[in-house]
């Protein structure tokens, strides 16, 4: 995803979640007169999440047109046909990045009780960048990089999801899990003009979305960057200006589960990421992203670096994402 200076966009206020969702059970927010903390109907295993990333990280770079890229494909895959999923979609898309390379965009998605109306779209990208644009050492910057908070800790968090949505379905509510690809590939110079060289998979899929006007998702929650040590979520920029209904309901949720610290609800900075043509699609769509990290005012120390590593991660972290993620799930 991009980011630059002028996107960072610092709104220093903080919103107030007025009443609970009716969807939480009528529960009161950590930190309320009652402190009461939400049950989880199932629990995100720390060790499994790891486990996901370090699968993705051992398949080396997942770089458009890769060795890497195509095992991870054929990973995912292979999960979520194991976790139960009833359906698995692949959409492919031919795409152009900013250097004039060409690829094939590989969209996977895996659907639950692909018959339900009410749906839910959670979103991840599995590509990683080519070139570690942000390293501190010149020479490292046309390397590819790890990917193992930036791009392997989204899927990991979708992952666990499936997993446990196969063990404990909702009856009435669909989920779809979206792994996108070629997000990473964008131009990182004057972002203004060149916000379109990234999120190029989605930009393909949003085209021939799977969904008609009685089961279009009611929103979508991407997940990116998810896996730094420490890391708080604080509101997305244009999450909170494109869904904030939505925003409002899973940073509730996240109080309700007892991170009220890690989801604070002040607004951080704005990231060019794939819910941007989501939303702009039509489906309102929250980005998860630690976007306000005190050492940059931005993304994790490690974004587009060689540092992005299996060293960078923490279970904690992509535990913490992954409960809010299904106990949202459980509350809708």
């Amino acid at each position: 995803m991009a980011n630059s200076k002028l996107l960072m966009i610092r709104l220093i206020c903080t919103f107030t979640i007025i009443a609970l969702l009716t969807s939480c059970g009528g529960q009161k927010t950590n930190g309320s007169d009652s402190d009461t903390t939400m049950q989880p109907v199932m629990t995100a295993n720390a060790d499994s999440l790891y486990r996901y990333v370090a699968d993705q990280v051992g398949f080396g770079p997942r770089t458009p047109g890769s060795a890497g890229h195509e095992a991870c494909r054929q990973y995912i895959a292979g999960k979520l046909g194991e976790f139960g999923a009833d359906t698995i979609l692949l959409h492919e898309a031919p795409v152009t990045t900013y250097l004039n390379d060409n690829f094939t965009a590989y969209n996977i998605m895996g659907q639950f009780n692909p018959g339900a109306r009410k749906r839910l779209l959670l979103v991840a990208h599995y590509d990683t960048r080519p070139w570690a644009t942000e390293d501190h050492d010149e020479g490292m910057r046309n390397k590819p990089i790890p990917g193992a908070n930036d791009g392997g800790s989204g899927v990991a968090v979708l992952l666990e999801t499936a997993r446990n949505i196969g063990k404990n379905r909702p009856d009435s509510l669909g989920i779809d899990l979206l792994f996108v690809d070629v997000e990473d590939s964008g131009q990182s110079e004057t972002w203004g003009a060149a916000e379109e060289t990234w999120c190029l998979g989605t930009q393909q899929w949003v085209k021939d979305m799977p969904y008609d006007d009685f089961n279009r998702p009611e929103f979508g929650i991407l997940v990116d960057m998810v896996g730094g040590k420490d890391a708080k979520f604080h509101r997305e920029f244009f999450s909170q200006q494109d869904a904030k209904p939505y925003l409002d309901k899973v940073w509730a949720i996240a109080d309700a589960s007892g991170y009220a610290d890690r989801f604070p609800n002040d607004i951080g900075g704005a990231a060019m990421d794939d819910h941007v043509y989501i939303n702009r699609a039509g489906i309102p769509c929250i980005n998860i992203i630690e976007n306000a990290h005190p050492s940059t005012d931005s993304f994790n120390p490690t974004w587009h670096t060689m540092g992005d590593n299996l060293g960078a991660i923490d279970r904690k972290t992509m535990k913490m994402v992954t409960q809010v993620i299904l106990n949202t799930v459980y509350s809708l």
